[in-house]
């Protein structure tokens, strides 16, 4: 299992809803079979190298550490925070750019960031002045101002399934932060049930950004819902710590919600994070590789770097590391949604297109094995990993090498206990007949030292047809 301590993480619905909705279950399907999806965590915090959105939250954890000159006094920091917004200018924004890298990876569905906790919308919405298109912003007299229209369109063009992450709470909503009552931790400041009038705005407010996404940005398969302690009380789980801080019914609404962005998104997938329901059509793992196979549709978001957000010298996973997830994760049946956070000038750490340039170097040659795929026992054996092909009686046998080079054994022992009449084996992106005998447990391969001398790196992926 992967662990991550300098990005926030999420806890897992334990209980799965399937949707009934026909429409959703054949968009799940499609979404299944692509695996690799590009996340992207981007905003006004980017321009201080900070956390996304939590250092304005007033509770003692370590990722909401107020830093920099602005950190002596609560008040003071959410003020000069507020007022990056006045500084926010992405000139080296090209979203073109950044969809030619995410194809070339490999990757085939994306998330954006369309507003974070923090409340700053990335979209022209007509509820807020607290956007990027605000004549208070300096990128607002950009012709690409509206980034998230860009993102979706660039994306859409060449044939990405698009997503919209949004999240539900909005630390600037003075109908969720009423300045009435200083903010105490995450949650919304006041009884909801007490002053049912501020919350119904509040309502009214995220129903109507989430239209605006869901009427005027094109097509949109997924809708990406963050900050699960919005959610009603009785789904509360109280074993789950952050849970436990959840004083107060927060129900926005969600049918109503679902219904409306199902209207003018046919099949829309709804991701109402660590709600369990007709409403997180796919749960979504934080920063983790499940153990095992999950019985229902999942994808695990990991961070390329150590943070969601852009930090200047971050530190990037090596293209190994990343391609090891990618194939450890779609054997369990998942996929793998990989953020990169976008810095204040409007582009991605050349280090980021690096990885992108050689995970797709991979991916040419082995992502018929990842692609149309699905969880096959026994998973995974020592450093083989297994996939298997939806539509045909082909296994994929990934073995993942200890350095950036693959170096194969003389003989390997492919571990297929069930498997039926093997027909033939071969590697991908050799042309070498391959030796092999089926055993008790399995195929026993000889495999010729020049199939050493192909340039392989990160994983070599065995086919065997049955």
């Amino acid at each position: 299992m992967l662990k991550q301590s300098f990005a926030q993480q999420h806890n897992m619905s334990k209980k799965y809803q399937a949707p009934d909705d026909v429409a959703v279950q054949q968009k799940l399907a499609q979404w299944q079979d692509l695996k690799f999806g590009l996340f992207m965590h981007w905003g006004t915090y980017s321009e201080w190298g900070v956390v996304e959105s939590w250092s304005i939250c007033p509770e003692d954890e370590g990722w909401t550490q107020r830093k920099g000159p602005y950190g002596a006094t609560y008040e003071g920091y959410k003020k000069a925070y507020e007022n990056l917004q006045t500084t926010f200018n992405p000139v080296k924004f090209d979203p073109d750019k950044w969809v030619k890298a995410a194809k070339y990876a490999g990757m085939k569905y994306m998330i954006f960031t369309t507003k974070h906790h923090d409340g700053f919308s990335m979209f022209d919405t007509k509820q807020t002045d607290y956007k990027i298109t605000d004549a208070k912003t300096p990128f607002s007299k950009n012709p690409k101002a509206n980034v998230t229209k860009e993102i979706f369109n660039s994306f859409r063009k060449e044939n990405f399934m698009i997503g919209a992450y949004f999240s539900k709470p909005d630390w600037h909503s003075p109908e969720y932060w009423w300045p009435y009552f200083p903010p105490k931790d995450r949650n919304v400041n006041y009884d909801p049930a007490k002053y049912p009038e501020h919350w119904q705005k509040f309502k009214d407010f995220t129903y109507n950004q989430i239209q605006e996404l869901m009427t005027g940005y094109g097509k949109v398969d997924i809708l990406w819902l963050d900050g699960g302690w919005v959610r009603p009380k009785n789904t509360i789980d109280t074993t789950v710590d952050w849970q436990k801080g959840i004083k107060f019914n927060q129900d926005i609404d969600m049918p109503k919600i679902a219904a409306m962005g199902r209207k003018n998104q046919p099949g829309l997938i709804v991701v109402d994070r660590t709600v369990s329901g007709q409403y997180e059509n796919y749960t979504t793992p934080e920063q983790e590789v499940p153990a095992a196979p999950l019985d229902h549709p999942w994808e695990s978001c990991i961070t390329m770097g150590n943070s969601w957000s852009y930090v200047p010298g971050d530190h990037y996973k090596s293209a190994h590391d990343i391609v090891q997830l990618l194939v450890k994760i779609v054997s369990r049946g998942g996929n793998l949604l990989m953020n990169i956070g976008p810095g204040p000038d409007g582009d991605f750490d050349p280090e980021a297109y690096n990885r992108l340039n050689a995970i797709g170097d991979w991916m040419k040659i082995n992502g018929e094995g990842i692609y149309n795929s699905r969880a096959v026992a026994p998973y995974s054996s020592g450093n083989i990993y297994y996939t298997k092909n939806k539509d045909k009686n082909r296994i994929y046998a990934f073995v993942l090498a200890d350095k950036e080079s693959v170096s194969l054994p003389v003989t390997l022992n492919i571990t297929l206990k069930d498997i039926k009449k093997v027909k033939n084996v071969s590697m991908l992106g050799s042309t070498q007949k391959l030796k092999w005998k089926t055993s008790a447990d399995g195929i026993d391969l000889t495999i010729p030292a020049s199939a050493n001398n192909i340039g392989l790196k990160q994983a070599a992926c065995f086919t065997i047809d049955y």
